[in-house]
This record gives structure tokens, sequence and C-alpha cells, in this order.
């Protein structure tokens, strides 16, 4: 199965995150990425990994309020505003995911949300 590299290096952030955030929970899954990432020929260290891993990490606090109900007890309009401001987020990670594609050079896929 053959599918982005761009979406190989997200994939890999995330669980990157998750691990850290699970205590380890998903190494298997982990591994998997950072095996597929070494077959690529992409170092996992690199500056534009590293800052997609720590803009998920962001997103993920972001989020995290809003599941576990921290939020429950908040204004209307401040609960509007954080989910606003986890949307543009997700603007900056396609900005990230769009800036790794550029780098891998012959990855052709860039994504786009309207």
């Amino acid at each position: 199965m053959q599918f982005p590299v761009i979406e190989l290096v997200d994939r890999y952030a995330i669980a990157v995150v998750k691990h850290e955030k699970t205590n380890g929970a998903n190494r298997e899954e982990l591994d998997f990425y950072l095996n597929q990432l070494k077959q690529a020929h992409i170092n996992p260290l690199h500056v534009k990994i590293l800052d997609l891993i720590a803009h998920h990490s962001y997103i993920w606090s972001l989020e995290d309020d809003f599941k576990k109900g921290r939020i429950d007890n908040l204004p209307l309009e401040e609960i509007g505003r954080r989910a606003i401001h986890i949307r543009d987020q997700g603007y900056k990670r396609l900005e990230l995911k769009n800036a790794l594609a550029e780098y891998v050079g012959s990855d052709q896929v860039r994504e786009i949300k309207q």
C-alpha cells in the first residue's frame, strides 16, 4: 500500500504525541511509522517534522480540554472562541504538512482545505 509521504509524516507525528501522552501505549504503531520513514529515507529528527510534532502536541492539549469536559462551565462565547482556535490550528497543520511536501520534493501531493 502506498500513500503520500506527507500523510506518513503526519501519522508519525501524531503517533509520537500519542506515545508521549499515553505512556507508550502505542509503541507498535510508532515503530511501524518510524520504520516506514526510514525506508523512505526521511530523517524523523528533521526540524520540519519536529515542528509538526510540536504542533500536534499543542492541538492535542487544546482538544483535551473539550474531551475531558474542562470547558463545560465556560460561557458559550469562550467555548466558541476555543473551537475556532482549534480550527485555525488545523490550517497551521496544513501549512506544516505542505512545507514537508516541499522538503521531500518527490511527493506531488499537497493538501488543501476550503
